[in-house]
């Protein structure tokens, strides 16, 4: 940044000094996103420049001194990155930290090493715990690049799969942001350098010190009165039973302790009555709270069991009148000042109905009397370390405890750990706690950290705590080379909440207030994401340099939200160019449970167009030839061939219907309305652009198609869902074209798609022969044969093989089949359907029913189109509110024209 600085002590109290004096600006304070807490505690944790927990003021100062300024002149050209990707998660780096959702390092650094060159700077505005910052930097570790597969040679080219040069081996530059602080620290520290050996040291001495101080709280003594080292202490929640109101200890009565699991059905201790959990009832305790000094009215747990080891055998108790006797003395003690007693959002918190109800209010409520008073004494003697980098990094360590040692980890009795037992992505209080010893959680941790930090760092990267879209707003426009970006989908998880627990004893808390998140405990639903997501793509489009790309990880089982993403996208000016799977080879919570949820991550590949297509469609925008300006550029982008098991495969980008929506959405993008209709535009597609297999080329691109096919065992199958008008029409297309057919012909087939269909609910399912009048032509035994229909009766019928067209044993043959027009005849079939779409649309804004329970799906699509062209912003809005939200939030080109004709009308 061209400052020198004798040491790291010297540089880093420079710069806290001036984040200091800038966390006493209300201006900056105002910076949307900025964490909640005290300036000392924000500084505390804030190593400056490199990392500060609030909105890095340096950002634009690193780019400055270590980015490159775009350059027009400087070739660069990437197609999308299309191959499927599948990372474990089982790599020492992922496993450093956990954290709700990671993506694996080595996934990323394959888009890093498609898209940039070293020393390029790349962003990732939701970076979680940093693992883009991560990949960026092993982008220059040669064994690491050797895992994926690749070659590199000794002049530092990386070869693919294929034997093919496209990368250099070196380091990217990353710029990290997420808005909770709990993760900008986690990110600090997996890239930043630290002394491995000095880190070890540390940590093993204030484990051993906490060993020292605490360690009495962990002994017990075994059968031969020999004292002996507690792993972990099990407790159980206390029920009564509803028959005779006795008490009921949980695990002694319902584990099986030949299978490790808990019984269904358990008998009741003193009457025999047949229990289960759900028959018994939830017994509460009042008790004095610790801190609050009032009346804590919480669920009843008590010790059941105690597992110790001799050597590595492991051995089990219970507890005796001793071990009672320890654990009633730590009750008694007060708890230390450091012990966080904050009260949580409760009210705001999807789960806090699963927690309040049990009495868990505040931060130090989550913790048993010993857990509190150990962990308390770890944070303590990390933080008070002299050296900056160490503390964080000790502190990066103990915190590992923290979920852990808290009431929220389960026992489990058929684990082979009881360490991160608690659920993820929830606050889970089960009817059986193991309470851990600080060895047993962190004794082999710190070991485990510096041989996977040992070497591992070589650039510096840029971490912060703010919004995504606040993060970039002081960067210069087009300085960025890449981003990839993994935000929060819908609702899947709600990581402000989730990171109350970690962040209370950081005492600084993620403001929720512009967290892109679905929560309806929040007051905020997919129009409240919706805006917040394109505040965000509009910055990252703002700076991101022309003709560069941006990688959207997306992770959703709600259509609505998926389409929310992609409508945003579009409308803040990327181009989509690929949709690919990213396989993360092992599912959350959510995943298993939910029958719906999405097995596979979706990775969207989204361009920022060069500045030269801009320039050229600035002049010709409102003639047809600015739709074909925008193909030509736009075909560029698009992978040019993808194979699967030896196959080339369909690619569907560059199907006419996709083309066609992706210049519709750059036409919407600039203001300005479409100049022909879609079979116009395929009719164009034709004469300006080269056909392959259903598909669009540029020449040079339909050559390399042509060789890479006949070295190939030619092109896949192509499977189509039929769930919508739209989608039955790709099916008869795919049907009629290599076998024209006649309408008693088509309709088994026909019939059998739409059994196996899901259709939306209201939607009218239209009728076959509908379809067929609308879209497709008959002939009618009048002229020559057409020759779709003459080459399949000619290949496929002996009788019919080398007669004439005008043959009337072929026109027989021939007469009633249905058959796909080429796209110069499919313009005025094209208008009669539109014709016929707009009269039923006019009869849904005429219709004087709230709402409309039966609609064509392709209706809306143009009608509300034409109203959007028309400026007639109230009849979208009008019309839309009598069809359910969600076909209209399912549907990306309905959305599209909805959301902006609120915005245009004013409407929220």
């Amino acid at each position: 940044m061209g400052l020198t600085f004798p040491n790291d002590a010297a540089r880093r109290g420079h710069f806290l000094t001036i984040l200091a004096q800038k966390l006493k600006d209300p201006d900056f304070r105002q910076i949307e996103g900025f964490p909640l807490g005290k300036d000392e505690d924000i500084l505390a944790i804030s190593d400056p420049p490199f990392y500060t927990a609030c909105p890095n003021p340096w950002l634009a100062d690193f780019i400055k001194h270590c980015g490159t300024p775009y350059n027009p002149a400087t070739p660069y050209h990437r197609e999308p990155f299309i191959a499927d990707v599948s990372e474990g998660k089982n790599h020492p780096i992922y496993n450093a930290h956990s954290y709700h959702t990671k993506v694996p390092h080595r996934a990323i650094m394959r888009y890093i090493l498609h898209y940039t060159e070293p020393g390029d700077v790349l962003f990732d505005g939701f970076a979680g715990t940093g693992m883009a910052g991560v990949a960026a930097q092993l982008c220059g570790d040669r064994a690491e690049v050797q895992a994926l597969g690749y070659r590199v040679r000794d002049d530092d080219v990386i070869i693919d799969e294929e034997g093919k040069p496209f990368a250099k081996l070196g380091a990217r530059r990353a710029i990290l942001n997420d808005l909770s602080p709990a993760a900008t620290f986690i990110g600090y520290n997996y890239n930043t350098p630290v002394d491995v050996d000095a880190f070890e040291r540390e940590a093993k001495r204030i484990l051993k010190e906490a060993e020292d101080e605490l360690g009495w709280m962990y002994d017990t003594k075994d059968k031969n009165g020999t004292k002996r080292h507690i792993d972990f202490t099990v407790w159980s929640e206390v029920f009564t039973c509803p028959e005779c109101g006795g008490e009921v200890t949980f695990l002694d009565e319902a584990l099986d302790e030949d299978s490790g699991k808990t019984r269904d059905e358990f008998p009741c201790p003193h009457c025999d009555a047949t229990l289960t959990k759900r028959k018994v009832e939830r017994l509460f305790e009042t008790v004095v709270d610790p801190l609050l000094g009032g009346a804590w009215r919480r669920v009843k747990f008590k010790p059941c069991l105690i597992q110790y080891r001799v050597g590595k055998a492991k051995h089990e108790k219970v507890p005796d009148a001793d071990d009672l006797a320890v654990l009633a003395r730590i009750e008694k003690l007060p708890l230390p000042r450091s012990m966080p007693a904050n009260r949580w959002p409760i009210e705001q918190m999807y789960h806090g109905s699963r927690i309040a109800p049990k009495g868990f209010t505040h931060t130090h409520q989550f913790f048993l009397p010993r857990a509190a008073q150990t962990m308390s004494l770890l944070w303590e003697k990390a933080s008070a370390h002299a050296d900056s980098r160490l503390r964080s990094m000790l502190l990066y360590f103990v915190e590992q405890a923290i979920w852990t040692i808290s009431r929220l980890n389960r026992y489990r009795p058929t684990g082979y750990s009881q360490v991160n037992q608690y659920l993820t992505g929830v606050y889970y209080l089960a009817a059986q706690h193991a309470e851990c010893s600080p060895s047993y959680i962190l004794g082999g941790k710190a070991g485990r950290l510096v041989s996977t930090f040992r070497g591992m760092h070589t650039n510096r990267t840029f971490t912060q705590g703010t919004t995504a879209s606040a993060a970039i707003s002081l960067l210069p426009e087009d300085s960025l080379s890449y981003i990839f970006t993994d935000p929060p989908f819908g609702e899947n998880i709600f990581y402000a909440d989730m990171n109350i627990l970690v962040e209370s004893w950081h005492r600084v808390f993620t403001n929720t207030k512009t967290e892109a998140i679905i929560d309806g405990h929040k007051s905020k639903g997919l129009p409240e994401y919706q805006r917040l997501m394109l505040d965000c793509f509009r910055e990252y489009f703002r700076v991101l340099k022309p003709g560069r790309w941006m990688t959207v990880e997306f992770s959703n089982s709600q259509a609505a939200v998926w389409n929310s993403i992609q409508t945003t996208l579009q409308e803040a000016g990327f181009v989509v160019a690929n949709v690919a799977a990213l396989d993360k080879q092992q599912r959350s919570f959510r995943s298993v449970t939910s029958p719906t949820a999405v097995k596979q991550d979706l990775v969207i590949s989204a361009y920022k167009p060069n500045g030269g297509l801009e320039a050229r469609f600035a002049k010709v925008s409102g003639q047809e030839q600015g739709a074909w300006e925008f193909v030509r550029s736009h075909l560029k982008y698009l992978p040019v061939v993808k194979e699967s098991a030896g196959e080339v495969e369909f690619i569907a980008e560059r199907d006419p219907r996709i083309i066609f929506d992706r210049m519709v959405a750059f036409y919407f993008q600039h203001g300005m309305n479409v100049p022909m209709n879609s079979a116009e535009f395929q009719a164009g597609l034709a004469q300006n652009f080269i056909p392959r297999d259903g598909m669009f080329f540029l020449p040079d691109q339909a050559s390399e198609y042509d060789r890479r096919k006949l070295l190939s065992k030619g092109l896949g199958q192509r499977s189509l869902l039929v769930d919508d008008e739209r989608s039955a029409i790709d099916w008869l297309t795919e049907f009629l074209k290599p076998r024209p057919s006649e309408s008693s012909d088509i309709a088994p087939h026909f019939m059998e798609q739409l059994r196996g269909s899901t259709w939306k609910k209201g939607e009218k399912k239209p009728e076959l022969r509908d379809l067929l009048r609308l879209n497709f032509i008959s002939y009618d035994g009048t002229g020559d044969v057409p020759n779709q229909i003459h080459g399949y009766l000619s290949t496929n019928f002996k009788e019919c093989r080398n007669l004439a067209k005008n043959d009337p044993q072929l026109r027989a043959k021939a007469k009633d089949r249905w058959y796909v027009p080429d796209p110069s005849n499919a313009i005025d079939l094209d208008r009669l359907r539109e014709r016929e779409l707009l009269r039923d649309f006019d009869s849904y804004r005429t219709n004087k029913d709230r709402m409309i329970r039966e609609f064509r799906l392709e209706a809306l699509r143009a009608g509300f189109k034409k109203a959007w062209q028309e400026r007639d912003y109230a009849t979208i809005i009008a019309v839309g509110a009598k069809i359910p939200d969600t076909v209209i939030q399912e549907d990306p080109k309905l959305l599209m024209w909805h959301s902006n004709a609120c915005t245009r009308a004013g409407v929220e």
